[in-house]
């Protein structure tokens, strides 16, 4: 990839990919469109290495080379009395299995071309809800990084097997507090540890810089240019900062629609407050989310946000987690509107069901695991 360079005071970029000005600050972010088509048929096909010539060989150099190109879908059972299309981003096949693994790459490549950190010196320090701490565990493990993160217990245990399964250092902080607080925490562990760096993913420009560039082109090339209406969940607000403003430019009529717990519905002028749909919601606004070009802000309770990831999984075999089950109830909620008939709507999907088996999503099932006899 080429150079990145990021101020982050007023926040610019130049030279990435051929592409420059990207300003948080104002809100905006203006990119030229990429010079190729991003499309499902560049991808190159699987060969058995049984039966492979040299020429053929279909093998990454390292596994950041993996992140992307992610497959879309239609939603068909659980979309029962809607009047416009559905279809699903599915991040849930990322590597590690999240739309996060997109940042975690981004934040750290953008730092090394700006010669900030270096493997085996800087140790990397973030707060995080759990995905994003698992995107950047995973390459600071391929890269050679000390990475410590802090983190509210209130997250699945699977996201601290995880993250202590890359090697990571973990610092839990008090629920209560929410992000805030794994975010003073990160700060104050910083300050007191030598070559440390924070990457900052809330303000960090190179997380909707990624989606810009990847992510949003995507989604418009395999809808074929048809897409009507995005839909997604805002944690750090990166996903839909950078896919909207992406899909805006190529189509100004395109709705962005944000989602958000109800229960701490910040966008919509509500008061932070905890609940169960992990990975957004951070109970304040981001610097990275740009609110100019969010069309519409929908809430969604945990509960039922927990009972269409249930349905998602029973009825169309998607499992994911319950972030991903506010969007698709969002995205059908949306799409039994008279006035979105025959219109096409995408939902971004961000991770993987089995991350969240000691959660809320699946506490019935696994109870009733748990009672089994033989």
């Amino acid at each position: 990839m080429a150079s990145i360079t990021v101020q982050t005071s007023s926040v610019s970029y130049s030279s990435f990919n051929n592409r420059s000005t990207f300003n948080t600050k104002s809100q905006s972010v203006r990119l030229a469109a990429p010079k190729s088509k991003i499309t499902t048929s560049s991808r190159r096909p699987l060969v058995c290495k049984a039966v492979a010539s040299e020429k053929s060989l279909n093998i990454a150099d390292n596994v950041t080379q993996l992140i992307g190109q992610t497959p879309m879908v239609y939603l068909n059972k659980v979309t029962e009395g809607c009047l416009a299309e559905v279809t699903a981003k599915l991040e849930i096949m990322e590597p590690c299995c999240s739309v996060k693994d997109r940042i975690g790459y981004s934040m750290i490549a953008d730092a090394e071309e700006r010669g900030v950190i270096t493997p085996g010196k800087t140790i990397l320090v973030e707060p995080t809800s759990g995905n994003t701490g698992i995107g950047l565990a995973f390459i600071a493990a391929a890269k050679g990084y000390q990475l410590t993160l802090t983190m509210p217990a209130s997250m699945s245990l699977e996201r601290r097997v995880l993250l202590r399964a890359f090697g990571a250092n973990l610092v839990l902080t008090d629920p209560a507090k929410g992000m805030k607080g794994a975010v003073e925490k990160a700060q104050e562990i910083a300050a007191e540890t030598e070559d440390s760096y924070v990457l900052q993913q809330f303000e960090n420009p190179a997380n909707p810089k990624v989606h810009y560039l990847t992510t949003g082109p995507e989604i418009w090339e395999d809808t074929a240019g048809k897409l009507d209406i995005l839909i997604a969940g805002v944690g750090t607000g990166g996903t839909i900062t950078g896919c909207g403003r992406f899909l805006k430019e190529r189509n100004p009529n395109i709705k962005i629609i944000a989602v958000e717990p109800s229960e701490s519905a910040v966008l919509s002028g509500g008061k932070p407050g905890p609940h169960k749909i992990q990975g957004i919601g951070a109970g304040f606004i981001p610097g990275n989310c740009d609110t100019s070009i969010i069309d519409e802000v929908i809430r969604i309770s945990s509960e039922d946000a927990v009972e269409m990831a249930k349905q998602l999984a029973l009825k169309e075999g998607l499992m994911v987690g319950i972030s991903s089950g506010a969007a698709a109830l969002a995205a059908i909620e949306v799409a039994k509107r008279e006035e979105n008939a025959g219109k096409m709507i995408a939902c971004i999907l961000p991770s993987f069901g089995e991350r969240y088996l000691s959660s809320v999503l699946f506490q019935s099932i696994r109870e009733e695991a748990e009672s089994m006899k033989f």
